[in-house]
């Protein structure tokens, strides 16, 4: 029998059950075909983030009594292909972990092998540690998944958001807005979007931070249009971006037109804007107008990192290209042509 080289591989051959999410732009569900395509070399990680393939493995083996969760972030080379060298390693260590014999010969786990799978993240340098809203949406989906009902945050959630009871926004949890977000019907969310402009800023920043991560129905992307149009009146730039980021996995002309009008007000684009679009509606940037708009404001803010947001949004595959021929034609004397020439090593 051939020697596990992957990770999709040692899931196939021990025979676990095992969902896969992506956790690095936004918790979705990733397939196993993308993770056997991508560590045979066959394409680039579609949704990198900090230069990494960030990965929520939620998995049963042998006889483990509950699934276990592995979060880790396999390194990207500049082609965002997988840097292989550390989940070689790994591999090695889950190998002589788990015992090589009772793989090989497909053999049950046993409860103790299987009990050494928690300590395989302990120094572990591909593990991470997912941010608390991040947890709570792969918990939320993961729930979701496995026909388990939702946390007992939700039905607190569900009676602020819809306005059926008067409570103390501060002890809203965030598992609870998560699983709203998870579960929302059509109902929940026309709802939700006439109570909208109603919520405080930290609500509405909480929540949006839990919507992003999902395409929203044409009520709510309105609705949470009309909230950040409100707080940039009010100078309120986090809740602004909060929203940007939340219509950002809805890739619908009405978003994408938002889009650039915020790109085309230089007063109201900083920054934090920018980075919230490159971040959560990077497919929005897709777009033969609106990329180069984007590429063109972010050169002539000089609070922006140019090269860093440029090297980001350049590792997901379909904005690649776009990118590389958009820089290629900038115009001399334009900012994008300034800020690439001031990349350039000088010579001696």
């Amino acid at each position: 029998m051939q020697p596990i080289t992957t990770l999709d591989e040692f899931f196939t051959r021990s025979g676990a059950d095992v969902t896969l999410y992506h956790m690095g732009r936004r918790v979705v569900p990733c397939s196993r075909d993308t993770l056997r395509g991508f560590e045979q070399a066959e394409h680039a990680w579609p949704e990198p983030w900090l230069g990494q393939a960030r990965l929520g493995i939620v998995f049963r083996l042998g006889a483990m009594p509950e699934p276990a969760i592995w979060f880790l972030a396999l390194p990207l080379d500049e082609q965002g292909m997988l840097s292989p060298a550390q989940r070689d390693g790994f591999i090695n260590r889950l190998l002589e972990t788990l015992g090589r014999n009772a793989l090989a010969s497909e053999q049950t786990l046993t409860a103790d092998a299987s009990a050494g799978v928690d300590d395989l993240m302990k120094d572990n340098p591909l593990a991470f540690t997912p941010d608390v809203t991040f947890q709570a949406m792969l918990n939320a989906r993961a729930t979701l998944h496995l026909g388990l009902p939702a946390s007992q945050h939700l039905e607190p959630v569900e009676a602020y958001l819809s306005g059926q009871q008067s409570i103390d926004w501060q002890a809203l949890g965030v598992q609870g807005l998560a699983d709203f977000a998870v579960r929302m019907d059509d109902d929940a969310a026309r709802a939700l979007a006439e109570r909208l402009s109603d919520l405080p800023a930290s609500v509405t920043r909480a929540l949006c931070y839990c919507l992003e991560h999902q395409p929203l129905p044409g009520c709510l992307l309105e609705a949470l249009q009309a909230r950040g149009e409100q707080a940039a009146s009010e100078g309120d730039v986090e809740t602004v971006c909060a929203c940007v980021r939340a219509v950002g996995s809805s890739p619908e002309p009405t978003v994408g037109d938002w889009y650039t009008s915020l790109l085309e007000d230089s007063a109201a684009c900083g920054p934090d804007l920018m980075a919230a679009m490159a971040g959560r509606g990077w497919q929005l940037l897709e777009d033969e107008t609106r990329l180069p708009l984007f590429l063109n404001q972010l050169a002539e803010d000089e609070r922006a990192d140019f090269s860093a947001v440029v090297r980001d949004i350049a590792l997901v595959p379909r904005l690649r290209l776009p990118v590389m021929l958009t820089l290629r034609d900038a115009p001399v004397g334009s900012p994008m042509h300034a800020r690439l020439a001031g990349l350039m090593p000088r010579r001696a």
